[in-house]
């Protein structure tokens, strides 16, 4: 058994971000150890991916809270709201920027992550900031109080959620990307074009193949418009950087504790110091399985990460294994979900089927090898699928032809959305007749009702 089983140690938990209370939560079902979180950001856990909700007037940040207070004194779980100044592992203490120094006998940094900037002139101008934290929502309330345009730099994820946050306020946005397209870099070439339209089309400029030069100041050492590297300056009143984002480890420099990017952990998030962990945004894999990355700063690996460190400080050592890949995301209203490896250029031994509806807010695409075609990653754009299926088929091995076996199965959308994988069939059907039953309408019907998607009559 653990030694957290044991009711006189300390967990200390330095961030409570999706990561931190995952753990949190998973070592308390059954550990009675001590536990604190401590955050800098918050006085309490929120979903960081509902922020842009509150300042579009979707919701109040008290409605993205999901625990009452009483839910962490129920599952005394310990929440301090301070900035941890300095880690020493030597005497296993921590120093808080209030005073106050506490100690620990397993600590676990979840730290996350804060916007990057790469030294712009101009880039510290009022008016000019990243959206990672709760403390940028709050400033970027103040800094676009009255405006009328703003730039928005980087083609991410989180650029288009702070562009379609300000379009929401009616102001001006313009978008800086440095590919041909709009995530060029991640999608294929159709899925970037259709992306790339969608955004137009709801007013918003891209400027592709465009980087920032620098930020310009007004006579009270605000941001009145940024230069780009062609030469143009474009007027505006607020700059969101959105290039990316880098963990919070400064703190830690003098800890002992080795950081490269982030914090350098082995695949049981286990530190270069005994009894110091890191997971989620801040952590860095020293020799990551082939294919992965060295770091994954998404919601779902965080949890992943939490549920695999939580076995391990139970007693039960525990590597980490992700499994597929998947990242899902929101283009303005179009819908994304990824899973597997879908690159955004195909090697020689890499095909894919990809259908696309005529007013393009829709796309399906499985991408597989062309030798075993076995599959190897999905991309759907518009359309939801099961995840839990999805993720069968990759971690199963599917061929393509056992997928198109189950593909009735996996349409998550409601009951009466139009369903496109009949499109989908019979492009494969063309690509591969031989894989073709007599009659593939009733085939396809056939399949709806063996897994129960439709009733006798339905069929008929």
């Amino acid at each position: 058994m653990s030694k957290l089983m044991r009711q006189e140690q300390h967990l200390v938990i330095i961030g409570n971000g999706i990561a931190g209370v995952t753990l949190a939560q998973h070592v308390r079902r059954h550990s009675a150890c001590r536990i604190t979180l401590i955050s800098a950001e918050s006085a309490t856990h929120f979903p960081r991916t509902a922020l842009m909700y509150v300042y579009m007037g979707h919701m109040r940040f008290q409605d993205i809270v999901p625990y009452e207070d009483w839910y962490w004194t129920e599952q005394e779980l310990e929440l301090v709201h301070d900035y941890v100044e300095q880690v020493d592992t030597a005497k296993k203490t921590l120093s808080l920027r209030s005073g106050a120094s506490l100690s620990y006998d397993v600590l676990v940094l979840a730290t996350g992550s804060s916007a990057a900037f790469y030294n712009w002139p101009g880039q510290h101008l009022k008016g000019v900031q990243g959206l990672v934290t709760l403390q940028d929502l709050e400033l970027m309330e103040q800094n676009t109080q009255g405006i009328k345009q703003a730039v928005v730099v980087g083609g991410g994820l989180i650029g288009i959620e702070m562009a379609e946050m300000l379009k929401s306020r009616n102001i001006g946005v313009t978008m800086l990307v440095r590919d041909k397209l709009y995530w060029q870099n991640v999608l294929p070439l159709e899925e970037a074009q259709m992306i790339t339209d969608h955004i137009r089309s709801h007013g918003i400029e891209l400027l592709l193949q465009e980087e920032l030069q620098e930020i310009l100041a007004d006579e009270h050492g605000a941001a009145r418009a940024i230069l780009t590297r062609s030469g143009k300056e474009i007027s505006c009143q607020f700059v969101g950087i959105t290039t990316g984002v880098k963990p919070n480890v400064a703190f830690l420099q003098d800890s002992g504790i080795d950081t490269d990017k982030g914090v350098l952990v082995n695949e049981y998030f286990e530190t270069n110091q005994p009894d110091v962990y890191a997971i989620s945004d801040c952590a860095q894999f020293r020799n990551p399985a082939p294919g992965n990355p060295t770091m994954e700063q998404l919601w779902y690996t965080a949890r992943l990460h939490a549920e695999a460190l939580a076995a391990t400080l139970l007693g039960k050592r525990t590597a980490y294994e992700r499994g597929p890949w998947f990242n899902s995301a929101k283009f303005l209203d179009i819908e994304y979900q990824t899973y597997g490896f879908v690159p955004a250029r195909f090697k020689e031994e890499q095909e894919s089927l990809y259908w696309q509806n005529d007013e393009a807010t829709k796309a399906i695409r499985l991408v597989y090898d062309k030798n075993t075609h076995l599959l190897l990653g999905i991309n759907l754009l518009g359309i939801r699928y099961r995840h839990d299926l999805c993720h069968h088929w990759l971690k199963q091995g599917y061929t393509l032809d056992q997928v198109m076996q189950e593909l009735p199965a996996v349409n998550f959308d409601p009951e009466f959305f139009q369903r496109y994988e009949q499109e989908l069939l019979n492009q494969y059907y063309t690509r591969f007749p031989e894989q073709a039953p007599p009659v593939h309408q009733n085939t396809w019907w056939q399949l709806r009702k063996r897994f129960g998607l439709l009733s006798d009559s339905a069929s008929c």
